[in-house]
């Protein structure tokens, strides 16, 4: 895998980036060339004014590196806005002495620590962005519209995702976005969305199994309280195109859908291997004593989605279980939407513990 180093001179910066590019090659990374263009690029940014990495493609994944003085009393608030102000996929937040605070779009946060010394600090820091800028994508959708008529206004399905949503309002589960139309102008926010494959920033996702290959899903970048109109804002998983990581999705004529969720390709696979999952609730919460994964994969990338199916399939009963998204949130599975959250309501903490 090639990599890069682009981005602003920062002298303060500049032995941690020394550091970082040894373990690159320690690593296994290349130097990208004009023949092999990088896969993983590091950009040096001003966090004052942070400078995006101007990608090509989705397939480029970018960690946007600054520096603070002092640790930040609140590190995800200070590494979030760099992350989308630089476009990138992850934020690395330094700080000397300290570690580096890694900052993810699904708003996870934690410290890769420095009390090993500089060269270790920059092994760990390149061993956790290995897996995540080799993860795969999985985030393109392919509208058909061939939903079926008696489907257009819905059915008891999106009435119980629509009633669900609501639910997670009332129980405060629906965390404020950041307000990214106000940090970044209006050419910035469409490059946000063509790059993540989202209408927006917002966060957890429902779903409930239409028949034995189909399954209803909320949209991406909605209200989770205001998922209204099926087909726009409720869209009917019809099936996956493997060969070119397409979500396939089955719309009513005249209706300009939204995306479906990210996680997809996640719903994909549990409903696919346990036929008697009746439904998956996704919230960045988190249940104490769940399985989790270890590698903070993106959301709607293969690696994250196999992880979560893979953890699933061992417990006892994969059609009731709730599965740990490590510094992220949990998934979980059950009969219905209001099963789900009559079972695990009680044990959610609204504040995910990062690790």
């Amino acid at each position: 895998m090639a990599y890069v180093v682009a981005g602003e001179t920062v002298p303060a910066l500049v032995p941690i980036v020394r550091e970082l590019r040894a373990a690159f090659e320690r690593g296994g990374f290349e130097p990208a060339s004009d023949e092999t263009p990088p896969e993983l690029v590091l950009n040096v940014v001003d966090r004052e004014q942070p400078r995006p990495f101007r990608r090509r493609s989705r397939g480029t994944f970018v960690a946007a590196l600054h520096l603070v003085d002092a640790r930040p009393p609140d590190p995800l608030r200070e590494g979030y806005p760099i992350l989308v102000r630089a476009l990138a996929n992850v934020s690395l937040t330094y700080v000397p002495g300290e570690g580096v605070w890694f900052t993810t779009l699904e708003r996870g946060s934690y410290l890769v620590s420095e009390s090993d010394g500089p060269r270790a600090l920059a092994d760990a820091v390149v061993e956790r962005l290995g897996p995540l800028a080799r993860s795969r994508l999985v985030i393109e959708n392919e509208f058909r519209p061939d939903l079926e008529p008696e489907l257009w206004d819905g059915d008891k399905a999106t009435a119980s995702i629509s009633e669900a949503g609501r639910r997670l309002d009332r129980l405060g589960l629906l965390p404020a976005p950041f307000p990214v139309e106000e940090l970044v102008d209006e050419r910035d926010l469409r490059h946000i969305k063509r790059l993540y494959g989202i209408g927006g920033l917002s966060y957890g996702n429902l779903s409930a199994r239409k028949d034995a290959t189909r399954f209803w899903m909320s949209a991406s970048g909605v209200d989770k309280s205001k998922l209204e109109r099926p087909g726009r804002d409720i869209l009917l998983v019809s099936g996956y195109d493997d060969e070119r990581g397409r979500i396939v999705l089955s719309v009513p004529p005249g209706v300009e859908p939204r995306r479906v969720s990210v996680d997809a390709i996640e719903h994909w696979k549990i409903y696919r291997d346990h036929t008697d999952v009746g439904a998956i609730l996704h919230v960045h919460a988190w249940v104490e004593g769940v399985p989790a994964t270890e590698v903070n994969y993106p959301c709607g990338t293969e690696e994250l989605a196999q992880n979560v199916a893979d953890l699933l399939a061992a417990e006892p009963d994969p059609a009731h279980a709730i599965i740990g998204l490590r510094n992220h949130g949990i998934t979980a599975t059950g009969a219905s939407l209001e099963e789900i959250l009559d079972r695990i309501a009680p044990k959610l903490l609204t504040q995910v513990p990062m690790a």
